[in-house]
């Protein structure tokens, strides 16, 4: 049985050991040097625990999860609370789509492509799964790119029409059920005018979060930034394999602005260079706004490097990240991330709940 490489504990062991604790239990709530001086990031709000609802803050950490999490489910924010609810999550990265959706959007051609890409069946018994995603542009047939030109004209003008009380009133469904929202992932990279650039920075403020998040790009921080410092928030660029390639550093990106920090991707990051994130952790801790979490082999690691595992049995050093974390009292939002395959008896929803409860077997 594979071990969890910082404590020994399989998922299986886990599940057995923390079972009966949990029943019994309510849900409770370096060397380096950057560019660019920080703005001290907000405490994570325990709306939940205010709330005396769903609460997945423990000893302090606040876990989360990105909605894309759910990305097998049916969407909708009234299907999301449900989820946080079932999975007993207290804050959340929000998918711009979901969002958009809830205010009446025309559907982005590119969820049907996702969907239709999740659910993908796993590999059988004996067969070997498919290989891991690897970034780069996405490629769509000449027909997929004709609806998604047109959707790009028909989303501009919508959005442009907004009216914002609307989403003070999606916010306001979320903050009933106890649920708030720290990132709107609005990815400002793919619009094409600044109005909507704004637009994205003022949907996230009024859903009460303090970040718009965005693939880590250079020219993106550059058109971005003073949209962020106008608002007074931050643009938070998430990764994925780019710190393994050569002579990438992040620290041009965050010099632009103090409104630049990460929505950094552990997970990826051990998974492609094989490098404790404690490292890059504490070198940027204050210039961290949120840290996707997720379980992975190495990049050396057999015939299935740098490849999604059920949490506790790959070897990315979760315990370790979220020590750290509790341990300097860092303002840091973690977050759930689910890549790796579910088995056909479980869904997303479950899958997101046993990480909440390995987390918190962790942290208290």
């Amino acid at each position: 049985m594979n071990k969890d490489v910082n404590n020994g504990q399989s998922r299986r062991e886990f599940l057995g050991r923390s079972v009966a604790a949990l029943a019994a239990a309510s849900f409770l709530p370096s060397a380096f040097s950057c560019t660019g001086k920080s703005v001290a990031a907000p405490a994570p709000v325990d709306t939940a625990a205010e709330a005396g609802k769903v609460n997945s803050k423990f000893g302090g950490v606040q876990i989360g999860t990105i909605t894309y999490s759910w990305r097998s489910m049916p969407g909708g924010l009234e299907n999301i609370i449900k989820y946080c609810q079932e999975a007993n999550i207290s804050s959340i990265e929000l998918m711009g789509g979901d969002l958009e959706a809830y205010l009446g959007a025309p559907e982005n051609p590119m969820m049907k492509f996702f969907r239709r890409q999740a659910s993908q069946p796993a590999a059988k018994p004996g067969e070997k799964p498919a290989a891991p995603r690897r970034m780069g542009p996405p490629k769509f047939t000449p027909e997929q790119q004709a609806e998604i030109d047109k959707y790009k004209e028909e989303v501009k003008a919508w959005r442009l029409g907004l009216d914002l009380s609307k989403v003070e009133g999606a916010r306001k469904l979320l903050s009933d059920a106890g649920i708030s929202v720290h990132i709107v992932k609005m990815q400002p990279s793919g619009m094409g005018s600044d109005e909507e650039v704004d637009y994205a920075f003022k949907v996230a403020k009024a859903m009460g979060a303090k970040a718009v998040t965005d693939e880590i790009n250079l020219e993106t921080a550059k058109r971005v930034a003073p949209f962020a410092e106008k608002h007074g928030m931050y643009m938070a660029f998430h990764n994925h394999m780019q710190y393994a390639e050569e002579g990438f550093s992040c620290d041009p990106i965050l010099a632009i602005s103090p409104s630049i920090m990460l929505n950094f991707d552990a997970g990826h990051f051990f998974g492609s260079t094989g490098i404790h994130p404690n490292e890059m952790i504490k070198k940027y801790h204050d210039r961290i706004y949120s840290i996707h979490l997720k379980d992975k082999t190495g990049p050396t690691t057999g015939d299935q490097p740098n490849t999604n595992q059920v949490w506790g049995q790959g070897e990315m050093p979760l315990e370790d990240v979220l020590l750290l974390i509790k341990q300097e009292k860092w303002p840091i939002y973690c977050d759930i991330e689910l890549e790796y395959d579910i088995k056909p008896w479980s869904d997303s929803v479950k899958e997101v709940g046993t990480c909440v409860k390995y987390a918190r077997q962790i942290l208290m």
